[in-house]
């Protein structure tokens, strides 16, 4: 007798946020194996499939209220304010969205047993002691990094069972309403403008369906602190050259600078590069930024 697919158990899995980059993308291989419904706060994106509700999560009564009637079996929350720099100038936007909000979502789903999987970020650590693995002690120095840890401390009081999973700078195809960075880096580019990227920041980037997997891998067998980082450590110099070798630009284009030279509002850690072993040892496959940034191409070229 032929064994039911997991899309035939209809499992509901809420994603938070599937109007963002990551959220849309997950959308998207989430419904593979389950009926997904999403979140959105003002854009509704374009996701066959998908039963959209616009909400704000940062209303928590009617969060609540609206998360019984949902009735979701399992909830991936990547809904975040996640620019560093807006954080440190909203700081009260960023308590009520990246804190608040997870609150409501965890305990929610702890007092019913519903798993749960928070995207947190490789930016709670400090930059002074990579690479970080599940066992370093977050030090953050930014709004952003410090409100994410308050959110893991949470979750882990509210819903112990649940994954939380750190995630790296993330770049691959834009969604029809969110972009990463590396559209902007292919802008300015295309028109021939200079680009200068930092020589001297490092981190472990991530194709974004790579670690859309990895977010759906930890909802199925994971707890805890999991990292979901890529294979390689680079500096956003290091990243740009790779990109413009696969996209044919010019790489005198690609000006070397540091963070010093630049005055932003958020700190930003020199090196927060993570070993993602244990993701890896549960399955987790994140390929390098060459092949990751081949299938942007690809996927631009469809």
């Amino acid at each position: 007798m032929e064994q039911p697919t997991l899309a035939s158990t209809h499992r509901r899995l809420l994603i938070t946020g599937a109007s963002g980059f990551l959220g849309w993308h997950l959308a998207r291989a989430a419904q593979a194996t389950w009926q997904v419904g999403g979140t959105y706060h003002r854009h509704a994106p374009p996701l066959p499939g998908v039963k959209l509700h616009c909400i704000d999560l940062t209303d928590a009564i009617a969060l609540k209220d609206w998360l019984v009637q949902v009735a979701s079996d399992a909830v991936i929350h990547t809904a975040a304010l996640s620019q560093p720099n807006r954080c440190e100038q909203e700081p009260d936007l960023s308590r009520a969205m990246n804190v608040e909000a997870t609150r409501v979502l965890a305990q929610f789903c702890g007092e019913r047993q519903i798993p749960f999987v928070f995207t947190s970020t490789d930016q709670v650590f400090d930059g002074h002691a990579a690479p970080y693995d599940e066992t370093s002690p977050p030090s953050p120095i930014s709004v952003y990094g410090r409100h994410k840890v308050k959110a893991e401390a949470i979750i882990q009081s509210a819903h112990p069972t649940a994954a939380i999973c750190r995630l790296p700078l993330l770049y691959g195809p834009p969604s029809p309403t969110a972009e990463c960075f590396l559209q902007g880096f292919l802008r300015r580019l295309e028109a021939g403008q200079p680009l200068h990227l930092f020589t001297d920041e490092f981190r472990t980037p991530a194709y974004v369906e790579d670690a859309a997997a990895g977010l759906l891998l930890a909802l199925e067998q994971s707890s805890g602190l999991l990292h979901l980082g890529g294979p390689e450590r680079l500096s956003r110099y290091d990243f740009g050259l790779h990109l413009a070798e696969v996209f044919g630009f010019d790489k005198t284009l690609l000006l070397p600078s540091k963070q010093a030279d630049v005055a932003m509002p958020a700190a930003r850690p020199a090196d927060v590069s993570s070993s993602s072993q244990r993701a890896i040892d549960l399955g987790y496959r994140p390929r390098g930024v060459v092949a990751g940034l081949r299938a942007t191409q690809a996927w631009a070229n469809r």
